[in-house]
């Protein structure tokens, strides 16, 4: 009997590449014949003409399958959604704009039959923006060197072959706001990383932004590390002590020289901005942490679907 494998594609006004990508993909199944295929699209709700062509494709090409959102679910929620809506033997997680190489297809499936659970795409280098590259790789040490436990894996963004039963455990997590790139690491299935060079977009505009790249930082520090929080209160003891040794200090040199030695208000008013801007610092970690924990106890749904194509067949 043939293995099915799953490949999952989220979308996000992608309509110069999703039907690109589909035929793409089906020509590599083409050259796969021990195995059958099932190419999952879900739309997060886009604003170009990208649910028409998915609909469009869908009418032709049994393959493929579609989950259109209710809304904009954000880009963390909805490609897990997707992802755990998939039931092939093992499943491939794959961008629509071309910036992984479905030509990798291959030879992830080649390492998964050698028995390798988890087979993943580590960006090695990048033909994006050099400032931003350096960015995303300088983030991925700090986050791989600040991690609780198993190091989160430097250079990964999701890309890569699940096996089936990766997929039922993180299925049955009931995680609110899932960071599958520090799961890989955390849940400790055997992996194999296959390098690979990141190429420009096909075509359209990436929807990321500085805030986006904040919330994927700040949520995978508060999902895998209390490196923040310790520093907190690592620097509020150091803080304390060199205040007390200071004001000490200042009490001594007073008594010495009375007649002539004026505190003067500069070092109060740089000693109270320096250690407000401090707090501050540290009081919108915690409400980072606060935030996180809010998201998990609320329980509501990784996304509302509007529409399903092809899962009946």
């Amino acid at each position: 009997m043939k293995k099915h494998i799953s490949v999952i594609t989220p979308c996000y006004n992608e309509e110069g590449n999703v039907a690109l990508l589909v035929e793409a993909i089906g020509k590599i199944f083409d050259h796969l014949p021990q195995y059958t295929y099932e190419h999952v699209l879900i739309d997060n709700c886009s604003v170009d003409k990208t649910p028409e062509i998915l609909r469009e494709i869908a009418a032709v090409n049994k393959h493929v399958k579609v989950i259109l959102n209710e809304r904009n679910f954000g880009w963390i929620r909805s490609p897990f959604h997707g992802l755990i809506q998939c039931y092939g033997d093992a499943v491939i997680y794959m961008v629509s704009d071309f910036q992984e190489p479905p030509e990798m297809i291959p030879k992830f499936l080649e390492k998964w039959e050698e028995g390798y659970k988890i087979v993943i795409g580590i960006k090695e280098q990048s033909k994006e923006n050099p400032v931003m590259f350096a960015i995303r790789s300088f983030f991925y040490k700090i986050l791989a060197s600040a991690s609780d436990g198993e190091p989160t894996i430097k250079n990964f963004t999701g890309f890569g072959l699940y096996d089936q039963k990766f997929i039922k455990i993180v299925r049955g997590l009931d995680d609110q706001y899932p960071y599958l790139r520090g799961l890989v690491s955390e849940l400790g299935f055997r992996r194999y990383e296959i390098p690979y060079v990141q190429p420009d977009r096909f075509a359209g505009k990436t929807s990321s932004n500085f805030f986006r790249l904040y919330d994927v930082a700040m949520l995978g520090f508060t999902n895998h590390s209390k490196l923040p929080l310790r520093i907190s209160a690592f620097i509020g003891f150091f803080s304390a002590i060199i205040s007390l040794l200071m004001g000490v200090g200042y009490l001594i040199y007073k008594l010495i020289f009375w007649n002539w030695f004026e505190v003067g208000l500069a070092p109060l008013v740089i000693g109270v901005f320096f250690f407000s801007s401090v707090q501050l610092f540290f009081i919108g970690i915690i409400g980072e942490y606060i935030g996180a924990i809010n998201t998990q106890v609320r329980k509501r749904p990784l996304v509302i679907e509007r529409e399903r194509l092809n899962f009946d067949e």
